[in-house]
């Protein structure tokens, strides 16, 4: 059987022609404190957990936004807490503290801090991918290029610059929010796989030298 084949870095101009990876699973949006304690206490019954958020986007300078959007998922629901209607409830903060389950994120140096702008708590039970991945060779930070190295598969970013803090969240939102958190787990698990087994072969990409526009040495005569 051959080995997985993977790059320590992807050509990010191949990810266009890729097929698109998307969460399947069942998306729940929560907006109420009621919706918020029967979403932690579900999430609470798992062992891992992809988490992400997402922020409303800022175009003016040195203006910036609260988190609007915690997204924690399963492998088989994905919760979307609503913290610009509901900020952080005991609930979700309670979720954000607890140290028995895995909880899978990516940049969570920015993530965290960000949550902790709404409500201070003490971050417990975090995994960063970005903090491992290198363990099996891979030197890109983003999610989207890791999930593409490893599964073949692109992450649309296509709502990220979108208006997380609006009345309603499309589908399309809700659909790309899932994605990211629920990718988190299906990354974790592989790249804790592989490095298991060692079932995989790294190729190293050359380094392409900057093209030097050629000097033309003017003479006088």
């Amino acid at each position: 059987m051959m080995k997985k084949l993977i790059h320590n870095k992807f050509d990010k101009h191949k990810i266009t022609g890729l097929p698109i990876a998307a969460f399947k699973g069942k998306i729940e949006v929560v907006t109420t404190h009621e919706e918020a304690r029967s979403a932690v206490e579900y999430l609470m019954t798992q062992s891992i957990l992809g988490i992400d958020t997402e922020t409303r986007p800022s175009f003016r300078k040195g203006q910036t936004n609260k988190v609007a959007l915690l997204q924690v998922s399963s492998k088989d629901v994905c919760y979307l807490f609503r913290l610009n209607i509901l900020g952080i409830t005991p609930e979700i903060k309670y979720l954000l503290e607890e140290t028995k389950i895995k909880k899978i994120g990516l940049s969570l140096t920015d993530d965290i801090p960000a949550l902790g702008k709404r409500l201070d708590f003490k971050a417990g039970g975090y995994i960063d991918i970005q903090n491992i991945i290198g363990g099996i060779g891979i030197e890109d930070m983003s999610l989207q290029k890791i999930y593409a190295n490893i599964f073949g598969n692109r992450i649309s970013k296509g709502q990220q610059l979108s208006n997380w803090e609006a009345e309603v969240l499309t589908p399309a939102q809700q659909r790309y929010a899932a994605t990211d958190a629920w990718a988190c787990i299906m990354i974790y698990e592989e790249f804790c796989r592989l490095k298991e087994s060692g079932d995989y072969e790294l190729e190293i990409v050359p380094v392409k030298e900057p093209v030097l526009a050629e000097t033309v040495k003017e003479t006088n005569e």
